[in-house]
């Protein structure tokens, strides 16, 4: 079986590449190449895996527009081209953002999407895109939800966290009660394999996590005991820290309510859909998952 895969060089796409090639011709599709993608250039393959996209910038300099013109405009050409194509199944890896900045419930696919950002937005326009097509017989799309995902590679912000960890630094914000969803790259890996091997999975939207969700200071923990060390939780009173964090508006200091929402908000993800699709445990466990990348950091 034959699978073309964009996106290949990133954090993503190199540890799934790693992991289907073991099974599968595996052939890659740079985002140039997109840019004048036809059906002639995809008909030799079963599956077109679409991973290529811009990312979420949390600096927030990227231009909106790039947004736009990366995740919508690139999907609906190689969208375009699948529809005519001989390739089966198209597996489109958008985010969690798509339907929801924040969220106060557990975020499941029938919320009604409301993305705030043109990263979220330009998302959720490539997913209505599809939807919106008439897909052609024997043919299946599958559109995945991942949230934070991590694994071997990741330079994300559990890297970062894990550095503050090393230093011996204190965590701060411990006082404060989130729980967050994870995703194991690996964990996308074997879905997304399921998706190629298997026929009897539905088209649809699809949320990605693990199956645990953590809160920061387990994840803390979780990195602590990586590197050997006690986990140094500071639980500062969180009325304490916002008043601080208001003064940092104020003085543009690098605490701001802005960036202490970031930092302690909750974002919980069923995968409860997936997993009754699939009808398989996922291999990896949420803690398992994050030791196996903090080991990662270290080499």
């Amino acid at each position: 079986m034959n699978v073309l895969i964009t996106g290949s060089s990133g954090f993503v796409g190199q540890n799934l590449l790693h992991y289907l090639e073991k099974d599968y011709q595996c052939n890659a599709l740079n985002r140039n190449e997109l840019q004048n993608i036809s059906k002639d250039v995809i008909n030799n393959y079963n599956t077109v895996i679409h991973l290529a996209g811009k990312a979420h910038d949390l600096k927030k300099t990227s231009d909106p527009e790039e947004y736009y013109q990366v995740n919508f405009e690139l999907t609906k050409k190689l969208y375009d081209a699948f529809l005519n194509s001989n390739p089966k199944k198209f597996i489109f890896v958008s985010s969690v953002k798509a339907a929801a900045d924040r969220t106060d419930e557990i975020l499941t696919e029938d919320v009604n999407p409301d993305p705030k950002t043109d990263y979220g937005k330009s998302k959720l326009m490539a997913e209505q895109y599809i939807e919106s097509q008439v897909l052609p017989q024997g043919k299946a799309y599958y559109i995945l939800r991942p949230c934070m995902i991590h694994g071997p590679g990741n330079k994300g912000n559990l890297n970062l966290l894990y550095q503050v960890v090393k230093k011996g630094l204190p965590y701060p914000l411990a006082g404060f009660q989130n729980k967050r969803s994870f995703l194991s790259v690996e964990n996308l890996c074997f879905i997304i394999k399921e998706l190629i091997s298997r026929d009897d999975i539905k088209s649809g939207i699809y949320n990605v996590a693990d199956d645990e969700a953590l809160s920061t200071n387990e994840v803390v923990s979780i990195l602590a005991t990586s590197l050997n060390k006690k986990p140094r939780l500071w639980k500062i009173s969180p009325s304490l820290i916002t008043f601080f964090a208001k003064i940092g508006n104020r003085l543009h200091l690098p605490l701001t309510t802005e960036r202490l929402d970031k930092l302690t908000e909750s974002y919980v993800v069923s995968n409860a859909k997936i997993k009754a699709a699939i009808n398989k445990k996922l291999p990896v466990r949420a803690a398992q998952g994050l030791q196996t990348t903090a080991a990662s950091f270290s080499h």
